[in-house]
């Protein structure tokens, strides 16, 4: 690819991120964007994430609690809740990697904090990347912080992603 194809392409939309602005203005959008997270990667179904809210850097996503996520005591699952955790950081990713560049997950590291006995919310965000010095690939990590109903914090996970420019 010549350097100017590389440069449009960083400076270019996420596709995820045209869809998002496309279809995430109201209910049904945003359940039709969110549907097109499942179908992309079915496993995050079981936490039935709806994406909320999704620009690059911050992504807003809930999860309902349903017998599917309880774990023996009733409250949601702890792999349920790194599973929306994921499905936050991968929205955010795909909102905010531009074509030029593709991610993967490397690691996670999750703190849990309190029972979480209700819905969840999960908020992704990383710090501002400028993706024009990332030449050989770099590390990224997204900070997810899970809330219950109440804004209590119930869990905070750090996931690491690996960023490079697609060959």
């Amino acid at each position: 690819m010549n350097t100017s194809n590389q440069s449009s392409q960083r400076n270019a939309e996420p596709r995820a991120l045209g869809l998002w602005r496309r279809f995430g203005g109201n209910r049904i959008g945003r359940l039709a964007f969110s549907a097109g997270v499942w179908a992309k990667a079915p496993y995050f179904v079981t936490v039935v994430p709806v994406v909320r809210s999704a620009e690059p850097g911050r992504v807003v996503m809930t999860s309902p609690k349903w017998p599917g996520v309880h774990n023996h005591i009733g409250t949601f699952h702890a792999i349920a809740m790194c599973n929306i955790a994921e499905a936050a950081m991968g929205v955010l990713m795909e909102v905010t990697v531009p074509p030029s560049h593709q991610w993967i997950p490397k690691g996670m590291a999750v703190d849990y904090l309190a029972k979480a006995p209700s819905s969840l919310t999960a908020t992704a965000t990383i710090e501002p990347i400028d993706f024009g010095t990332i030449s050989d690939g770099t590390d990224v990590v997204v900070t997810v912080s899970i809330t219950d109903k109440n804004g209590n914090e119930v869990v905070n996970a750090r996931i690491t992603t690996w960023v490079r420019p697609k060959n």
